[in-house]
C-alpha cells in the first residue's frame, strides 16, 4: 500500500521546521563544515605519520550503519585503481587473513558499537595497525589508547548517520598519506576543499526556502514519494551513493529501497521491472498523478521508481554508461518512472558528496512529506536494548 502524502509538506519553511523538531535538515547543511573541521583533526591527529610507515598489505575499515559507510566512501574515493585491498567489514569479529601487515581502522560515532568493539578487539590482539575515529573518552578512543594506535575524534551531537563527512574524511586523510587515491589530480587541501563547497552549494540548492523543482532534494523526494525506489549506481562510486540512499530512506523516511550496481543489476534486479511492483502490473504509470485523493483508494499498489545515480561520464565504463541508457528505455516501455541524478566534480570525493548531497536531502524531505519526523530510530532503540538484556 502507498503511504499516504501530504502534498504541501514542503511548500513553507516555517512548515518544515516545525515538522523537524530535531533538527535534521540542520545537521545535513553542516555536512560542509564537517569536511572542514575533520580534516583540521586528521592533521592534528598525526595522520600524516602512516606515511612513514609501509604500506599496510589492506586496509579494513570496522563499522555498522552511518559509520561503516565512512569505509565505502574511502574505497570510492580511492577508486579501483586502488594498490591495496580496502574492505568494509560489519560484523563482529575479523576475517581469519586479517593480522599485523594490515591496517585496520575503526569507525563508531559513539564510540560504543559493540560489533565494531569486538572487531577492534580482535585486531588489537593480532598486532594490526591500528587508526580509530570516534567519540572522545568512549571505549573505542581507551582501545586506541591501549594499543598505541592514532585515534581522532567524531564530534558529537548529531546522528551518526548526519556524521558522515566527519567520519569519512579522516579515512580519506589517511588513505592520501598512504598512496592509495589516485594521483595526477588535485592535491589532498584542494580536493578536501573542492568537496566541503560542493556540499554547501548542495545545502543551498537544497534549502528549505527553495521551492522544487530548482530543488532537487525536494524534487527527488515528489518523485519517490509513494514508490518504491529501485536506486542503481553506474560506477562503484555510484554504487556507494545508493546504498547509502537506500540507508538513509530507511533511517530517515522510515520507506524501503533496494539498491544496485550496474552491470550486476541488469542479470536481476531489472527483471522487477515486470513484475508485481511494476507500472503497468500496478495499473498505474510514470504519469499518475501522486497526490489524487486517496481516502476511498484502498486498494493503491506500491510501484517500482527506477533512480539512476550516476558518475561523470569519463568515470563510467562505456558499456556501464550503454546498459544505464538501455535500463532506461525499458523502464520507460513498461510504464516504470525514472529519476536520474549525476556527478559533478574532479575527485571522486567531490562527486560522491554531490550525490550523496542531493540524496541526503531528499531521505529527509520524503520523510516530511509522509508526515514522520525523520530523526527518532525507535526500532533500532528498542533491538539495543533488548539484545542488551
Amino acid at each position: 500500500m502507498s503511504p499516504v502524502l501530504r502534498e504541501d509538506a514542503l511548500d513553507d519553511a516555517a512548515a518544515i521546521e516545525a515538522a523537524d523538531p530535531q533538527d535534521m535538515l540542520r545537521a545535513v547543511a553542516s555536512s560542509g563544515a564537517q569536511v572542514r573541521t575533520a580534516a583540521a583533526a586528521s592533521e592534528e591527529a598525526g595522520l600524516a605519520r602512516l606515511a612513514a610507515d609501509d604500506r599496510p598489505r589492506s586496509v579494513v575499515v570496522l563499522g555498522m550503519g552511518g559509520s561503516a559507510v565512512a569505509g565505502d566512501v574511502l574505497a570510492a574515493a580511492a577508486g579501483p585503481a586502488c594498490p591495496v585491498p580496502l574492505v568494509t567489514h560489519r560484523g563482529y569479529d575479523l576475517p581469519a587473513w586479517v593480522g599485523a601487515a594490515d591496517l585496520v581502522v575503526a569507525v563508531s560515532c559513539s564510540g560504543r558499537t559493540e560489533e565494531t568493539l569486538s572487531a577492534l578487539d580482535v585486531a588489537v590482539r593480532r598486532g594490526s595497525r591500528l587508526l580509530v575515529v570516534g567519540a572522545e573518552d568512549s571505549p573505542v578512543h581507551e582501545r586506541a589508547r591501549q594499543a598505541r594506535g592514532l585515534f581522532v575524534a567524531a564530534p558529537q551531537g548529531r546522528q551518526p548517520r548526519a556524521s558522515l563527512w566527519s567520519l569519512a574524511t579522516p579515512l580519506v586523510v589517511a588513505g592520501h598519506h598512504l598512496g592509495l587515491l589516485p594521483t595526477g589530480g588535485p592535491g589532498l587541501a584542494e580536493t578536501l576543499e573542492a568537496t566541503a563547497a560542493r556540499l554547501e552549494q548542495v545545502a543551498d540548492r537544497c534549502r528549505p526556502t527553495s521551492d522544487a523543482p530548482l530543488n532537487p532534494g525536494k524534487a527527488l523526494a515528489h518523485d519517490i514519494a509513494g514508490a518504491l525506489p529501485m536506486v542503481w549506481g553506474t560506477s562503484p562510486l555510484g554504487g556507494t551513493a545508493a546504498y547509502r540512499f537506500a540507508c538513509q530512506l530507511a533511517e530517515n523516511a522510515k520507506a524501503p529501497a533496494v539498491s544496485g550496481l550496474l552491470p550486476e543489476a541488469n542479470h536481476n534486479q531489472v527483471v522487477c521491472f515486470d513484475g508485481p511492483y511494476g507500472a503497468l502490473a500496478a495499473g498505474g504509470g510514470p504519469d499518475e498523478d501522486l497526490f489524487r485523493d486517496r481516502v476511498d483508494d484502498t486498494a493503491a499498489p506500491l510501484r517500482l521508481r527506477l533512480v539512476l545515480l550516476r558518475d561523470a561520464r569519463d568515470h563510467e565504463h562505456p558499456q556501464t554508461a550503454r546498459r544505464a541508457a538501455v535500463s532506461r528505455a525499458l523502464a520507460d516501455a513498461r510504464g516504470v518512472a525514472v529519476s536520474e541524478l549525476v556527478a559533478e566534480g574532479e575527485s571522486g570525493y567531490e562527486r560522491l558528496a554531490e550525490l550523496v548531497g542531493v540524496t541526503d536531502y531528499a531521505s529527509v524531505y520524503l520523510a516530511l512529506l509522509h508526515g514522520v519526523d525523520p530523526t527518532p530510530v525507535s526500532a533500532i532503540e528498542d533491538l539495543k536494548q533488548q539484545i542488551a538484556r
